[in-house]
């Protein structure tokens, strides 16, 4: 049975309704097991016996988890997949030596998959929210499913099961939720 972890990097508790809670709704829609945390509050216990693991996003001003990078350490050993979205992407980004830079996206934008990716394969449209990114071109050990302009926006890291989008799936692109969480 899948049970899936979503991790809530939301530093104002209401932000959680737009970041969070659109993710649960759809794990909840699709029948899947899951059990929210804020990343402050993981330890060990809290990652056992989960399928999988979403780092969810967060509010365009909150950068928080950049200065609390030790709470994710783990993700470099964890053995199950992690699905990071947006700060969560930035997050796997730092954690593998990548260092963060200004662009700001906002809307909707149509993006390439070159390759599938959890069902999403040519162009398709989704929703940009951010203020940052980590220039994955420059980390050797992913590879960039999607290229938007200038900015990566899909990735998978070449030998672990860590994957990363900088645009919000919860919001257009749903599927892609799904199909991690079933994987």
């Amino acid at each position: 049975m899948k049970n899936v972890l979503l991790i809530n990097v939301c530093r104002e508790k209401l932000h959680y309704y737009e970041f969070v809670k659109p993710i649960e709704d759809i794990l909840i829609k699709e029948g899947i097991s899951f059990e929210t945390k804020f990343y402050k509050d993981l330890n060990i216990a809290s990652l056992k016996n989960k399928s999988s693991v979403i780092i969810c996003g967060t509010a365009l001003k909150d950068f928080e988890y950049e200065k609390s990078i030790h709470y994710f350490e783990w993700v470099n050993s964890f053995d199950k997949p992690v699905l990071g979205i947006c700060a969560g992407m930035q997050i796997i980004g730092l954690i593998f030596g990548g260092k963060i830079k200004n662009k700001t996206e906002i809307g909707y934008f149509n993006e390439d998959f070159k390759k599938d990716f959890f069902g999403l394969r040519g162009t398709k449209e989704v929703y940009h929210l951010h203020n940052a990114f980590v220039d994955f071109k420059k980390l050797k050990e992913f590879d960039i499913f999607s290229e938007g302009n200038y900015v990566v926006q899909a990735i998978k890291h070449k030998n672990k099961y860590i994957y990363g989008v900088l645009f919000h799936p919860e919001v257009r692109q749903k599927e892609l939720i799904r199909n991690f969480a079933l994987n």
